[in-house]
Formats: structure tokens, C-alpha cells, sequence
């Protein structure tokens, strides 16, 4: 059995037709999924998805490309990370300069601060971060050692950066999580890093709606096809598919601190 390890249920793409996509899930073989929150506004339909479904998890965190949005503070996303059970992590949190433009170093303090809230909130809580960087490695992994991340850990989400990261990562105690990215025909620099890392260190993810994996590349992804995305790294990494389920499922629940045996 898949885990989707990072996802967005909430979104508009999946009102309509959430119960098929649950069904889909099933039939692909995909047991549990996290569904990841982005924003303050929205966070309630992600728990409110988790509590409604014994196989979905949630996180609480605001990302960084959302700007004009409320902004999180140390106290809201402990004490909501304590009082919902469902809430494995926090997140996703980080970095994102891709879009920085013209804009100064000075100018993206703000996305640096928020990060540093989220690893406090991350450490006070007991919960692990779910991390996104993008043309932004070197400040990331700065932020996340000034700030103690290795005390809690968590995930390199959609990890699309260089060995050397992912290893700087895997020091801090941080695991590396490939989308359906890694399927690309594009993605040659990023399969050999997929190659490079342990398969006790690595998870899987859809991050739909988005990334769709080849074969379905372009169409919206659904969390069902985490298992196109094990199957291409099974080949990858010449193990069986069965190796690679169990160990990216095994990794997930140690991870979030899950006990598998709940449900």
C-alpha cells in the first residue's frame, strides 16, 4: 500500500468530486493521504476533511508564496496543532524566492520571519515541518539550523534541489519526498539525486492538484497516482514496487509520529 504524503484536498479542483477520488485512492492502493494547509482562511476545510476520514491527516501552517494573507502566529499554530489530534504537522512552511523578481533580498525578510514561526511552532508543539524551498536551498537550510530544526524534523516536500541539499537535509533529520516530478523526462539531475537517497529516508507525494506523474502528466493529479510515482522510483532504484510501498509507507508513519496500528 501507497501513502500520499502531501496534498491539497481542499482545493476547488476536488469539490465536486471527492468521493471519486477517495474511491480512486482505494482502488490504486493508496491507504492514508496528508492533506497539507497553505493558508489561514482555508485551514478549516483541511481539518475538517481529516476529522471526516479516519484514512486523511491535516498540518496547519501558512506557505510561503502566500503574502497577502493572515498571518500566523506562534501561539495560533501550537495550541491549534495540540488540540486536533488529526494535525500531524506544521506546515507547509519555507522559503519560495522563485517569484522574488526585481524585488530585494530585504524585501522577502518577511517570508524568512514566518519561517522561523512555523520551526518555533514546529519544536513547542512536538510536530514536524513540512518544507518547501525553491530557489531558496541555502537560506532554508541556514534558517532551519539557526533555529534548531533538527530538534523535530519533518520533510523536504516536492524536493527538486541538488544531492547536496538533500544531504544537508537528511543531517538535520529532515526526509526527502519526490512528486511525480521525478517521472519526467526532463528530470534526469533530479533522478540521479532520487538514486542517491536511502530508501529509509524517503517518501512519496502527489502534491495535487498538481505535478501529475507521466502517464498523466498535464491533467489534474489526485493522490491514487502517489502510485505512478512509487512505481517509477521502484524502476529507478531497482527494487520491487512492493520494497519501495513499504518502506516510503513506513517512513511516513515514523515521520508524523503515527501510530499505524490506529486505523
Amino acid at each position: 500500500m501507497f501513502i500520499d504524503s502531501h496534498c491539497h484536498l481542499d482545493f476547488p479542483e476536488f469539490q465536486a468530486r471527492l468521493p471519486e477520488v477517495l474511491a480512486n485512492m482505494k482502488s490504486a492502493q493508496v491507504s492514508h493521504a496528508l492533506c497539507v494547509s497553505v493558508d489561514i482562511p482555508d485551514f478549516p476545510n483541511v481539518l475538517k476533511l481529516a476529522q471526516e476520514h479516519p484514512h486523511l491527516y491535516a498540518s496547519v501552517g501558512v506557505h510561503p508564496d502566500y503574502e497577502d494573507t493572515p498571518e500566523p502566529t506562534l501561539e495560533f499554530l501550537v495550541d491549534t496543532a495540540k488540540k486536533h489530534s488529526k494535525i500531524v504537522a506544521i506546515g507547509e512552511t519555507g522559503l519560495d524566492y522563485y517569484r522574488m523578481g526585481d524585488r530585494s533580498y530585504e524585501s522577502m525578510e518577511w517570508q524568512r520571519e514566518r519561517f522561523r514561526t512555523h520551526i518555533r511552532a514546529a519544536l513547542e508543539s512536538k510536530k514536524p515541518l513540512i518544507i518547501h524551498t525553491r530557489s531558496a536551498s541555502e537560506d532554508t537550510i541556514k534558517i532551519l539550523k539557526e533555529e534548531g530544526a533538527e530538534g523535530i524534523g519533518g520533510v523536504m516536500h516536492c524536493f527538486t534541489e541538488s544531492l547536496d541539499v538533500a544531504r544537508k537535509a537528511m543531517d538535520l533529520g529532515f526526509y526527502i519526498s519526490f512528486s511525480g516530478i521525478v517521472t519526467f523526462k526532463s528530470a534526469k539531475d533530479l533522478q540521479e539525486t532520487c538514486k542517491q537517497v536511502p530508501l529509509d529516508r524517503m517518501l512519496i507525494e502527489t502534491d495535487s492538484p498538481y505535478l501529475a506523474p507521466i502517464p498523466y502528466r498535464g491533467k489534474t493529479n489526485e493522490p491514487a497516482w502517489v502510485s505512478k510515482v512509487g512505481e517509477f522510483i521502484a524502476s529507478l532504484k531497482g527494487v520491487s514496487v512492493e520494497e519501495l510501498a513499504n518502506s516510503t509507507s513506513s517512513n511516513f508513519y515514523q515521520c508524523f509520529q503515527i501510530d499505524r496500528t490506529v486505523n
